[in-house]
């Protein structure tokens, strides 16, 4: 499925758990991202000034495919060193080990491009704060799938690819609370694909509720 082929993903919109698309989950996401804006602004501007130490950038943006397949940009904190994705392209050639993990997982569990305030702010999940900026635009919401980039896109079998491109992607899930850095992509993308089929008010509220106590663990 190309990302520009969105028949499919247009017609799947039409049964989409309604709850998804309502009033009532965007005024959640923008009530609940202002007040997490203003609580956590210490933590906000104590990020700002330690990613800034090493003289890089303190945010930090990829591409991601968001709803109906519309690309943009998801801000983060830095958490990794300048030429973070040259530095990975060449980790992935000279070392199999690498190569085979990012492959699996799409992730590295001791990546070397982390920098020590990155390890922090990733313990934390503090890096992820500047997603609340992308609730408040509406590109994503506070509970759903998680982003993922373009060159992922060919990791999903094609309904669940639909599933992910109807509805807005989200800061935390029932992945993120769940089963964290535990499961392969595939099983990542299966936890977000229930999410989309069973998503109700009470359900973003559990995630929300839990989600503290994923962070604090570390996981």
């Amino acid at each position: 499925m190309k990302l520009n082929d969105l028949d499919s993903v247009h017609a799947s919109a039409a049964t989409v758990v309604p709850y998804l698309r309502s009033s009532l989950k965007r005024m959640f996401d923008i009530v609940f991202s202002v007040v997490v804006l203003l609580c956590l602004s210490p933590f906000w501007l104590t990020a700002m000034l330690l990613v800034s130490l090493d003289g890089g950038a303190v945010f930090y943006s990829q591409r991601r495919v968001g709803l109906n397949g519309q690309t943009f940009k998801c801000w983060k904190f830095r958490t990794m060193v300048v030429n973070a994705e040259g530095v990975l392209n060449e980790l992935i050639k000279t070392d199999p080990a690498i190569a085979k993990e990012w492959l699996t997982t799409q992730k590295l569990k001791n990546d070397p491009r982390v920098t020590w305030v990155g390890k922090w702010l990733r313990r934390c999940s503090v890096d992820e704060l500047p997603q609340f900026i992308n609730v408040l635009n509406g590109t994503m919401s506070v509970v759903g799938p998680r982003p993922f980039a373009r060159e992922q896109m060919s990791l999903y079998k094609n309904a669940a690819l639909v599933k992910y491109l109807s509805v807005k992607p989200g800061l935390t899930g029932s992945w993120q609370v769940y089963a964290r850095h535990d499961t392969t992509f595939a099983c990542r993308a299966k936890y977000d694909e229930l999410y989309v089929d069973q998503a109700s008010f009470a359900m973003d509220l559990a995630l929300v509720v839990k989600t503290p106590m994923a962070m604090l663990r570390g996981q």
